[in-house]
C-alpha cells in the first residue's frame, strides 16, 4: 500500500512539474518593473531610457518601423513589447486601458478647445 501511494505521489509530482515548466516557459518577463510603471506616464522617455540601457535588445527592434512607432505612437510600441514579453497579462490590460483613456481624452480636449476659440 505504501508503494502504491509513493508511485501515485510520484506520478502527480511529475504532472505538476510538467505543467509548471510549460507555464513558466511561456512568459519571459524580461521587462523591468520600473519600465512598466514609468511607461504608463511617459512612454517616450521610458522607451529612450530602456534603449540606452540596452534592455530592448532581446526584442530585436532593428528596423525603421520600431523607430517610427517610438516617435509617433509610443504607447502601441509599449503594448507590443509587453505582449511579446508577457502575453495578455495584467500589465498589458493596464497599459491598454491607459492608452484608450489617453487617446479618448485627448480628442475631447482638442474638440473643446476648438469650440472655445471660435
Amino acid at each position: 500500500m505504501v508503494a502504491a501511494l509513493l508511485t501515485c505521489g510520484t506520478a502527480v509530482l511529475a504532472v505538476v512539474e510538467k505543467q509548471m515548466t510549460i507555464s513558466l516557459s511561456f512568459a519571459t518577463h524580461s521587462l523591468p518593473l520600473w519600465f512598466l510603471v514609468f511607461a504608463l506616464f511617459l512612454p517616450r522617455i521610458a522607451l529612450f531610457v530602456m534603449w540606452l540601457q540596452g534592455g530592448l535588445a532581446p526584442f530585436h527592434l532593428h528596423s525603421i518601423i520600431p523607430l517610427l512607432f517610438a516617435v509617433f505612437l509610443p504607447r502601441i510600441l509599449v503594448l507590443f513589447l509587453i505582449y511579446v514579453d508577457q502575453g495578455l497579462s495584467l500589465w498589458f490590460i493596464i497599459h491598454l486601458v491607459v492608452a484608450l483613456l489617453v487617446w479618448g481624452g485627448s480628442g475631447h480636449k482638442m474638440r473643446h478647445r476648438r469650440y472655445r476659440d471660435s
